[in-house]
């Protein structure tokens, strides 16, 4: 039984991506059509257009788990232990000094390379 309902999902998730490209297809089309026509009214029709396709891609197999890893994800990210101000600006200062000082370091070096250089070509 269940293996009936997959097999007929995957059937119609194929004819559900070609409605999904057409109405993307339509959007694009539509408003170069309609290029004379207020912004807004544009903008407003490609949001509703781009609602209608996200609707209709979210109904197929590929769509349900995208969703499901945005879900996962935005959860992961909440998890996260952010860093506070001090810490990021002690970081960052750090960071600033150790580039400084490689910098003065190859700058140092290439210097006296180039005088090397230039004492042995003459």
């Amino acid at each position: 039984m269940n293996s009936k309902v997959s097999s007929e999902g995957s059937k119609l998730d194929g004819l559900k991506w070609v409605v999904v490209v057409a109405i993307v297809a339509a959007g694009v089309v539509g408003n170069s059509v309609y290029s004379e026509e207020s912004l807004l009214y544009r903008v407003i029709a490609l949001l509703v257009l781009a609602g209608v396709a996200g609707f209709v891609a979210l109904q197929t197999a590929k769509g349900l788990a995208f969703f499901t890893l945005f879900k996962e994800a935005r959860s992961e990210i909440r998890k996260v232990v952010w860093p506070t101000r001090q810490e990021t600006l002690q970081t960052t200062l750090i960071v600033t000094v150790v580039v400084l000082i490689v910098g003065l370091l190859l700058w140092g070096l290439d210097s006296l390379l180039s005088l090397g250089v230039a004492a042995v070509i003459g």
